[in-house]
């Protein structure tokens, strides 16, 4: 274990000194916030109205958590990297290492996003508390289940971004399979809740990974309650498990391709 705190010291290190270059990101943040803080304010005829049991200032701020989890989560390490590594034979290199190449990748991804997600949650709640106000009912102790659950999805989706890019172990190009599933992430968790969606579909939505990425984050925040608590770690705990399952199962898979194949 120390190994991969060590990749991560230094990864995070190293990302400190161009901090200044995830700035240029705000851009984009700040004008679809824009966007949808308008487009919110607009559907919605008056602030005390619900849609899919949101108000307003709560489905502004749903969507705005859900950009930020989605801006802080990129990273070409873990759609990239790997599958340059894979196609131009550097991994053949790289599973000799000391270290298990996966968790090497995890390890320097959680570097870049303990950098690049802090920084966008204070744009979040600048904008969010100039532009829509505070969000109705939140306590500062919702906090103590949100972040823990942020982190796990952050983990949740790393882990599933590396099994698609490793998929360059058979295939030529795995970035199709890339943006289906960002699409998919962003379409259905990030830009819209699961509970705008019609009630025959929800829980389909809920056993995807987009039920532990985005929407659990946001949702605690914004909507708090013990029992959704509950249920969203239970989720993410068993997609971890499953989705780390998956990845060392296609790393081995994997490696023994390549060592047949003389790598």
């Amino acid at each position: 274990m120390r190994k991969y705190v060590v990749i991560y010291r230094s990864v995070l290190m190293e990302n400190l000194q161009y901090a200044a270059n995830i700035t240029m990101g705000f851009i984009s943040y700040f004008m679809l916030c824009f966007i949808f803080i308008n487009l919110w304010d607009y559907m919605y005829a008056s602030p005390e109205d619900l849609i899919a049991g949101y108000t307003k200032e709560q489905m502004i701020w749903y969507v705005m958590i859900t950009e930020m989890i989605w801006f802080g989560a990129r990273s070409a390490t873990i759609r990239q990297q790997v599958s340059a590594d894979i196609r131009g034979g550097n991994i053949a290199y790289l599973v000799n290492k000391p270290y298990c190449y996966p968790l090497y990748i995890l390890a320097k991804y959680t570097a870049e996003w303990s950098i690049q997600l802090p920084m966008y949650a204070v744009l979040t709640v600048v904008i969010g508390v100039t532009m829509v106000g505070g969000i109705p009912g939140f306590r500062g102790i919702t906090l103590l289940a949100a972040v823990p659950c942020t982190v796990l999805g952050m983990t949740i989706h790393a882990v599933f971004k590396i099994c698609i890019s490793m998929l360059s172990f058979w295939i030529e190009d795995a970035d199709p399979f890339q943006w289906l599933y960002d699409k998919m992430i962003l379409v259905v968790g990030t830009i819209f809740p699961i509970e705008i969606f019609p009630a025959a579909l929800q829980p389909v939505l809920k056993l995807t990974p987009i039920y532990t990425v985005c929407y659990g984050p946001a949702k605690l925040i914004v909507d708090f309650s013990a029992e959704k608590c509950l249920e969203i770690l239970a989720a993410q705990a068993v997609y971890l498990v499953l989705g780390c399952g998956l990845l060392f199962w296609i790393y081995e898979k994997g490696g023994r391709k390549l060592y047949v194949n003389g790598g």
